[in-house]
């Protein structure tokens, strides 16, 4: 069963290759991914990786949370489901 970790505190001009090769020495990853600004494009300073194993995430938590990477320090979390999203300001009827 994979794990999903949100990776926080990213420095900006980090990329996925960046983020998969940082976790890989924990364990096997299946995907990196690094959130953009859709507007300009810009990393927002976050990103989210999916591991193969439970006990690896659990690792690289353990390892990389707090840790120093590129001039700033990691926030490494299980990353929690997405709440649903309301679309704004409502219908008036």
């Amino acid at each position: 069963m994979t794990s999903k970790l949100y990776v926080g505190n990213l420095p900006f001009e980090v990329t996925e290759d960046d983020l998969q090769e940082l976790f890989t020495a924990h364990g096997t990853v299946t995907s990196a991914n690094v959130i953009t600004d859709r507007e300009t494009g810009r990393a927002r300073g976050f990103g989210f990786v999916e591991m193969e194993e439970a006990e690896d995430a659990q690792s690289a938590i353990k390892s990389l949370d707090g840790q120093e990477f590129k001039g700033r320090n990691l926030k490494v979390n299980l990353a929690k489901p997405r709440e649903g999203r309301s679309n704004g300001g409502g219908r008036r009827w």
